[in-house]
């Protein structure tokens, strides 16, 4: 049995299909999805429309990521506190704008970690960021994620969130991280994902990288004033599709810390977009 792990879509259809696509080429027909499934790409509908059908038709297993939080406590907070024409949450109302009470139900019923039997394979756990928490990320050499490894019911862990597609090893136990779909980083640019392959009751993983038409994704940011409603929240994005490594959370955080330097506060969302240009030319040169 072959099972595609996919993770961190965040709204990049045009990837996803093309990640589908290698996958039934190679006869696959379970899924397992990690969460992140809209966020900043455009045409969040297509995403999901994708996401339900491919459901219908095969067996498919969902788990919650964080973005997903972010969907469910904004509507549960009265959709209040993000600004639209800002870098920091434009392109969260963008999205949320696009879900359906649908979307938001199917969001509402997935859980943060689940553990998987299939037939007498071996089970694993799935998760987002760790067993413990969405949005913890698991880390080579790091202390944490080896208390993490120990403590683990299962032999494998299959987690995303960090967008970098890597294996950790420890004694009997392994973590596997597919990559991202959507966002992926150091991957020269390609979307990722990660094949699980289940021979004589024990699992194999094969780590797969495609090249896809990223100009298109690119095109259709522009296409929906992505770049209007979060400008330079944006232009992260567009770097990593063009095969950018500096992630969405690295310019943020250094955005709060010039703000945070000048003014001595600074409550997110409410960063000025002229720390946001900074953090870019630092950290991008864009």
């Amino acid at each position: 049995m072959d099972i595609a792990v996919l993770s961190d879509i965040h709204g990049n259809y045009v990837a996803l299909e093309r990640c589908l696509e290698y996958a039934f080429s190679k006869n696959i027909s379970n899924f397992i999805f990690l969460g992140d499934y809209i966020g900043e790409l455009a045409y969040p509908e297509r995403t999901m429309k994708i996401l339900y059908e491919l459901n219908e038709k095969y067996k498919c297993y969902f788990i919650k990521g964080n973005k997903e939080d972010y969907w469910l406590n904004y509507r549960a907070g009265g959709e209040k506190g993000w600004k639209d024409n800002n870098s920091a949450s434009g392109s969260l109302i963008y999205t949320y704008k696009a879900l359906t009470s649908k979307d938001l139900d199917f969001f509402e019923q997935l859980q943060p970690v689940q553990e998987m039997t299939v037939e007498d394979m071996p089970a694993i756990t799935l998760c987002h960021g760790s067993p413990n928490k969405v949005n913890e990320k698991l880390l080579p050499d790091n202390a944490k994620t080896i208390e993490i490894m120990n403590n683990a019911k299962t032999s494998i862990i299959l987690c995303g969130h960090t967008h970098i597609q890597r294996k950790i090893v420890h004694n009997e136990k392994v973590v596997l991280n597919p990559g991202a779909i959507g966002v992926p980083l150091f991957s020269e640019g390609k979307t990722q994902f990660l094949i699980l392959h289940g021979n004589d009751i024990t699992w194999s993983e094969e780590f797969v990288s495609l090249e896809y038409d990223y100009l298109r994704a690119i095109r259709e940011l522009h296409e929906v004033k992505l770049n209007e409603h979060a400008p330079y929240w944006c232009l992260v994005t567009e770097n990593i599709l063009r095969g950018g490594n500096i992630s969405h959370g690295k310019v943020l955080s250094r955005a709060v810390n010039l703000c945070v330097e000048e003014t001595g506060d600074c409550v997110w969302p409410d960063i000025p977009e002229r720390y946001w240009k900074q953090a870019v030319n630092e950290l991008i040169g864009l």
